[in-house]
């Protein structure tokens, strides 16, 4: 890392519109200090037959928390993450996606994730740390293209 500021470009494998080979992933606010998205997976994010490879489901999460940190105005990059998977990740049907900030102490954010079922099945969860590198941008606080946000 050089130190640089990050900057969305729009091309952010879990949640860039403009790339073709990503996720798409589209958070919505879910309370003061989380967010939601629903994906349904392709079967190009397949590991095991029928179910979505640990990475892709490392990488739901790790963007959950990511937007869960613009939800109260930080632009968060991951410091820490630990994950459990609870049971396989199916492909094909809808999922609900969800991250939240637990608190902030300085420039450090802790935060929660999970992966379950339309019927609140549990499938798989993280806990994470991130850094702040700062305030959102008003534009981006208020949910502009941006963030993703529905």
């Amino acid at each position: 890392m050089t130190g640089a500021e990050p900057v969305d470009d729009g091309r952010c494998f879990a949640c860039g519109p403009c790339n073709a080979e990503g996720m798409h992933l589209r958070f919505a606010p879910d309370g003061e200090r989380g967010v939601r998205a629903r994906i349904t997976l392709p079967p190009r994010f397949q590991g095991w037959r029928g179910t979505a490879h640990g990475g892709i489901v490392m990488t739901m999460l790790d963007e959950a928390m990511a937007h869960a940190c613009g939800a109260i105005g930080e632009r968060g990059l991951t410091a820490s993450m630990q994950l459990r998977f609870r049971a396989p990740v199916p492909l094909g049907v809808a999922l609900d996606v969800t991250g939240t900030v637990k608190w902030k102490r300085r420039h450090v954010i802790a935060l929660d994730a999970s992966i379950t079922l339309a019927d609140g099945t549990l499938l798989a969860s993280a806990e994470g740390s991130f850094v702040s590198k700062g305030p959102l941008a008003t534009k981006e606080r208020l949910g502009a293209p941006d963030l993703r946000f529905a």
